[in-house]
């Protein structure tokens, strides 16, 4: 069994239902994240499934130097902020230097750290000293027992609120593969596990420009995680996702998350039921 961490009101990890990530990748404009915030907050709020809601003030790790990189900063805090008092979910955006954790901290419940960041011991240790509850991502190159080193830094501050998300692993060029051993073996480290299902199913750089995407898989994906066993599940979602400025082709549409929520939730019961 998992730690038990608390961000704002709620309790994730242990036997505590599957929690939910999910936002846009990045904030696009303030009414595309408030209304995307609302309808998650209405269906995890239907389902009773606890919810962070996810959405990135900057992308700093784009493909082209051209690519749409978010509000920045300032801007993109303020919007986080005021989805967070508008429908009383926390919210969980990237850090990418130390120097933004400060700021960061101020208005997020969590703060995220990026799969290529994941081993910069400084912006480990200065979002750890915040106390704050950390989701940290396995980088790509990762084996998920190296994963223990991550866990080590971060715990050498006394916080002990930290998860862990897995999010593919590189795989030959413009690729990725998920090997579901990675689960239980991080979840074996004691602190609660989110599987990633759409970063997992992104192709990097397979646009030339950008990354390309198999959003179709999203659900085989989702479901072989939760039969495996996690705490919770990373989604980025958009009302139409074709029209992204960002990761659009490995995004879920987000009139399918419903159904798609409600099914992974279905199979976690089963498995808790049953153990």
């Amino acid at each position: 069994m998992t730690k038990e961490i608390q961000i704002s009101n709620k309790k994730l990890g242990g036997l505590n239902p599957l929690f939910i990530i999910a936002g846009p990748c990045v904030i696009e404009s303030e009414d595309i994240v408030l209304s995307a915030a609302g309808r998650l907050r209405d269906i995890c709020a239907e389902l009773g499934l606890p919810l962070m809601f996810k959405s990135s003030y900057d992308k700093a790790n784009r493909t082209s130097v051209s690519s749409f990189r978010g509000p920045g900063l300032e801007k993109g805090l303020r919007i986080l902020s005021e989805v967070r008092s508008t429908f009383n979910i926390p919210v969980i955006s990237d850090v990418h230097s130390v120097e933004e954790v400060r700021q960061a901290s101020g208005v997020l419940d969590a703060l995220q750290i990026p799969a290529f960041l994941c081993r910069q011991t400084d912006l480990i240790l200065a979002a750890s000293n915040t106390g704050k509850p950390v989701n940290i991502k396995k980088g790509q190159f990762l084996a998920p027992w190296d994963v223990k080193n991550i866990i080590d830094k971060f715990t050498s501050t006394g916080n002990q609120n930290l998860f862990i998300t897995e999010r593919g692993t590189s795989f030959g060029y413009n690729n990725l593969v998920v090997d579901l051993r990675a689960l239980p073996i991080m979840r074996s480290f004691g602190f609660p596990v989110v599987f990633d299902i759409t970063h997992s199913l992104q192709l990097p750089g397979g646009m030339g420009k950008s990354s390309g995407g198999q959003r179709e898989f999203a659900e085989p994906f989702a479901r072989a995680a939760v039969a495996v066993g996690v705490d919770g599940l990373f989604m980025e979602v958009h009302p139409e996702p074709d029209r992204a400025l960002c990761d659009g082709p490995n995004m879920i549409k987000l009139d399918d998350v419903r159904k798609l929520l409600a099914t992974l939730q279905a199979l976690d019961n089963l498995l808790k039921n049953q153990s």
